[in-house]
C-alpha cells in the first residue's frame, strides 16, 4: 500500500511556520482543538512539531512571561521535547504505524525534504480495521 494514499496535503491542514509567535501558536490550536502541529520554516522544510506541552514548558520556565506578552516570542525559540520524525513519500506502511505508534500524525516530506503533508494515526487505524474484518469475512 502506498502511503499517498493516506497522505492529506499541506493545502488541507494546519501548521505553523517558525517564525509565528507563541500566541499565534496557542490561538490556532485552540481554535482547532489540536495539542499539535507541524512547523515548517521559511523554505518551506519540515522543521519539527510543536506541542502544547512545548507551549507550556516554555511558558512554565521563562520568568515574566504571561499570555499577554506570548506574542513577542517566536517559534523558532520554543524548545521540542518531541521530536515527530517524518516519512518521505514513497515510504512503506511499516514505517508509517511504527511511527503513529507513538505520534498522533507522521509528517511527510518529499526528497527535498520539503513538507507536504501528514498521515493521521486515524486514517491508519481505519485501514487496519478493515483489513481485519475482510481476513474473518
Amino acid at each position: 500500500m502506498n502511503i499517498a494514499f493516506f497522505l492529506i496535503p499541506k493545502k488541507d491542514i494546519v501548521y505553523l511556520k517558525e517564525g509565528a509567535t507563541m500566541r499565534q501558536a496557542l490561538e490556532r490550536m485552540e481554535y482547532h482543538s489540536y495539542s499539535a502541529v507541524p512547523l515548517i520554516n521559511g523554505e518551506g522544510k519540515y522543521v519539527g512539531t510543536i506541542t502544547e506541552g512545548d507551549l507550556l514548558w516554555k511558558l512554565k520556565n521563562t520568568p515574566g512571561l504571561t499570555f499577554e506578552n506570548t506574542e513577542d516570542i517566536f517559534l523558532s525559540s520554543v524548545e521540542q521535547h518531541v521530536q515527530n520524525v517524518p516519512v518521505t513519500i514513497d515510504a512503506q506502511m511499516e514505517d508509517l504505524i511504527s511511527r503513529a505508534v507513538v505520534q498522533n500524525f507522521v509528517p511527510v516530506v518529499d526528497d527535498q525534504q520539503t513538507f507536504i503533508g501528514i498521515v493521521r494515526r486515524r486514517e491508519m487505524i481505519e485501514y487496519c480495521s478493515k483489513l481485519l474484518l475482510q481476513k474473518k469475512a
